[in-house]
């Protein structure tokens, strides 16, 4: 094997790629090396175990996801327009939503720690805090929404759990979609990073999200 530039950024981005295809679980210190093209014993110069090269890796695409969201810079000031509705504007944040996710690497990345979330306590506590996020984002709408007068006033108790209602169906929705496009994945494997993730939106998926959240929005 000739020399490489390693570093442990690209050993967890290998982590990730053989987890995604494996498991985390299933991922040996062998798996890695032969996806860098190095020598196994190389993987210590940039960590002490396998064990330490995981929490890494799990602390890596925590802080990605973490940085992901509903909301886009400057979104909320669209709601101050008067051809902006709120079915509208859901409709545009919700679909920036699941194509973030549709892309490597967050793609591979959401699959690793939803997966290690029913082993792993720091994993539970991002998939946890991505929840309460979503939850916080769509309240901010709501609530910039009324204070546009564009719906009806609501306490901070309806507030929270409209939120909880939405947040769950936008979740529900997003979870399927990914596990869709994970097999779909998984059954073509010969299509490789690239191709791979040129896989078209889902856009079913996007538009029974809308149809589902017409139930929460039609009073409003």
């Amino acid at each position: 094997m000739s020399k490489k530039n390693i570093s442990q950024e690209k050993i967890i981005q290998a982590f990730i790629s053989s987890a995604f295809e494996k498991s985390a679980g299933a991922t040996s210190l062998s798996d890695i090396s032969e996806i860098l093209e190095i020598k196994k014993a190389s993987l210590y110069n940039h960590f002490e175990s396998r064990d330490s090269m995981y929490e890494a890796t799990l602390e890596f695409c925590s802080q990605e996801i973490a940085k992901a969201g509903l909301l886009q810079e400057n979104s909320l000031e669209q709601i101050k327009s008067p051809k902006c509705t709120l079915s509208s504007f859901f409709k545009k944040q919700i679909t920036h939503f699941f194509e973030i996710y549709e892309n490597e690497p967050l793609f591979q990345m959401y699959v690793f720690v939803h997966s290690e979330q029913y082993f792993n306590l720091n994993a539970l506590n991002t998939v946890q805090k991505e929840v309460e996020k979503l939850c916080d984002e769509v309240k901010t709408v709501l609530k910039a929404f009324a204070d546009c007068k564009k719906i009806k006033s609501k306490t901070e108790k309806e507030l929270r759990e409209l939120s909880s209602g939405i947040c769950n169906i936008i979740l529900q929705q997003r979870d399927l979609s990914i596990a869709a496009r994970k097999e779909t994945v998984r059954q073509n494997p010969e299509s490789g990073v690239g191709s791979l993730f040129a896989l078209p939106a889902d856009e079913a998926s996007i538009n029974r999200t809308l149809k589902m959240l017409d139930f929460y929005l039609k009073d409003l």
